[in-house]
């Protein structure tokens, strides 16, 4: 119980940008950070000087959050950088990973922090996929594939080992899980659509998990660790789909984004 409840309502973070050094240098992509933890994760990272890919699929909001950012964080001398990206429409994601290579030689820090939670049922991707499972596992894994050689490469320039790393956000994997975490139909091979709209999207944070997973078992001898988080409840633009009535519980209950964030950044660094 104890485990849970922290897991649930985490407590005052130990790890804080008050324990991170310089991160001049240090370049970092953040997905989804155009508002909620991610936001608050890459005006962690600014702060101490990191480059911050703020990465998103509407370039006013990315526009916004950056100068929300370079406003609140004067002294910082980092650098702040667009990624227009849409996880749901899988081309999106090509041309902006070769719009990043164009300009960086080098990528520290990959942290998967976009999801979608509950959307309308029947939502689909402009491929015909399941939009909660395209946004948070197929997207996310395509991406990882597009940017694994620039994160090796890293990993193989740093003297210090496991400075490299991949974040994937989790949630509370242990509530609201399909039997077996992610329940496939036999035919087809792919994810079922659950008619339980928690369920099937806990079955995502599953699979971000086994993402995680697979890829720290791909390249964990090439000094990169792949890791998953969940980073507790917090009240964002995640449940922007829930009931009104829930949304202000979770408004009264939950913690802010910072919070989130704070999870992120101790395991990104």
């Amino acid at each position: 119980m104890p485990s849970t409840f922290s897991q649930a309502f985490p407590p005052t973070p130990t790890f804080t940008e008050k324990n991170v050094g310089s991160l001049k240098g240090k370049v970092f992509i953040v997905t989804g950070a155009a508002s909620g933890v991610g936001y608050e994760l890459a005006k962690l990272l600014y702060g101490q000087g990191g480059t911050v890919y703020i990465a998103a699929r509407s370039s006013e909001k990315v526009d916004r959050a950056i100068k929300s950012i370079k406003a609140s964080v004067r002294s910082s001398k980092g650098d702040l950088a667009p990624l227009i990206l849409d996880l749901a429409d899988f081309p999106t994601i090509k041309n902006a990973v070769n719009e990043f290579l164009r300009e960086e030689n080098r990528l520290d820090v990959l942290v998967h922090n976009a999801g979608l939670m509950t959307p309308p049922a029947g939502s689909k991707s402009k491929l015909g996929h399941n939009l909660e499972m395209a946004t948070n596992c197929m997207g996310p894994f395509i991406l990882n594939h597009l940017l694994e050689p620039i994160l090796t490469r890293t990993a193989h320039a740093e003297s210090t080992p496991d400075r490299v790393r991949i974040v994937w956000l989790s949630s509370m994997i242990t509530a609201s899980v399909p039997p077996g975490g992610i329940q496939f139909d036999e035919k087809s091979g792919s994810p079922k659509i659950l008619r339980n709209a928690m369920q099937n999207y806990m079955q995502t944070k599953v699979g971000n998990v086994f993402l995680a997973s697979e890829a720290a078992k791909r390249l964990g001898g090439d000094g990169v660790i792949s890791m998953s988080v969940n980073p507790g409840l917090m009240k964002t633009e995640l449940q922007r789909h829930s009931p009104k009535i829930q949304s202000i519980i979770m408004g009264i209950l939950f913690k802010p984004p910072l919070f989130g964030a704070y999870s992120e950044l101790f395991a990104a660094l």
